[in-house]
């Protein structure tokens, strides 16, 4: 594959579950939100199992959707391409690159001419065949299929919250990534590439609206005690701070006997204000327009760039 370069008022919004989608009432309202000529995207939720085949036919179904509502670009959660039961599962599940499951994924792009968001997929890493671990990689993908950025999670989510019953060890079989990838330019935006648990270092986002960031995209597979926490607000905090889109794409419910995930798929726009939500049970999507003028009214109104400081003032006390 060749690689190119709590109570709060709501926006109305087209979040939508896959029966609803088929529902003409829907088809309608999908029509007109998209029927404007702001840029659409299409933020999903599903439950990824172990079994890839299963799950393609889930993400295939959600992004004909995406298709139908009038989206031109796609986010899937982390984990699109399955969630394992066991570490070993998970290694032997995974896959390069150049595998099958990147190259099937290249020819939907291709067919429904869509750029994709594939977050957190399961990529080998580059010295698989002697330590045997992966990376954690967000995958940007345009409309004529083709790579044009690979972001490798660089956070990785070792907790132990014994109190609420979450154990999990991501270095056990995860490599962090070396480093940040440049802002992409796609058909909704400029988008700056995170996975899951980087949501929780202001530093990423940061540095990604220093460098052009318009749109920030976490793909994620929140654990249920933590996305109730904490899913919310911190996804309104980075939009806030950086004031950009979020675009929030989750795994919801029970991957296997081990395993539940939060849901909520969001979508925040620069403000802070939540325009989708795709709730905390169903598989399905949210449709939200993006439009820039309003963030560059927003940065406008208040430039808090221009206000930030140096590097030395913020290290001052180091």
């Amino acid at each position: 594959m060749r690689l190119l370069a709590a109570l709060r008022p709501r926006r109305p919004s087209a979040a939508v579950g896959l029966s609803a989608l088929r529902s003409k009432a829907v088809r309608g309202q999908i029509r007109m939100t998209s029927s404007s000529s702001l840029p659409v995207a299409a933020v999903c939720q599903m439950t990824a199992t172990p079994d890839k085949e299963a799950n393609f036919s889930a993400c295939t179904r959600l992004v004909e959707q995406a298709k139908e509502g009038g989206a031109c670009m796609v986010f899937l959660p982390e984990g699109f391409d399955y969630i394992g039961s066991n570490r070993e599962e998970t290694l032997q599940l995974s896959e390069s690159l150049e595998g099958d499951i990147i190259s099937r994924y290249s020819h939907l792009a291709r067919k429904l001419d869509l750029w994709l968001s594939l977050g957190g997929f399961h990529e080998r890493g580059h010295d698989w065949k002697t330590d045997r671990r992966i990376y954690n990689s967000h995958i940007i993908m345009n409309g004529q299929g083709e790579l044009v950025s690979v972001y490798r999670k660089a956070h990785l989510f070792d907790v132990e919250l014994t109190s609420k019953a979450v154990s999990l060890k991501e270095s056990a079989f995860t490599v962090p990534g070396p480093r940040l990838v440049p802002p992409i330019q796609t058909p909704i935006g400029k988008v700056g590439l995170g996975v899951c648990y980087d949501l929780r270092f202001p530093e990423l986002s940061s540095a990604l609206r220093r460098h052009g960031a318009e749109i920030l995209t976490y793909p994620s597979a929140f654990t249920v005690a933590t996305g109730a926490a904490h899913w919310e607000v911190l996804l309104r905090a980075r939009a806030i701070e950086t004031q950009c889109f979020v675009l929030a794409a989750a795994q919801v419910g029970a991957h296997h006997a081990k395993r539940t995930s939060f849901g909520h798929t969001l979508a925040v726009d620069p403000w802070g204000e939540v325009t989708g939500d795709c709730g905390g049970s169903d598989v399905g999507l949210t449709l939200v327009q993006i439009d820039l003028q309003r963030l560059r009214d927003v940065r406008r109104d208040m430039p808090v760039q221009q206000h930030r400081r140096d590097q030395d003032f913020y290290c001052s006390l180091d």
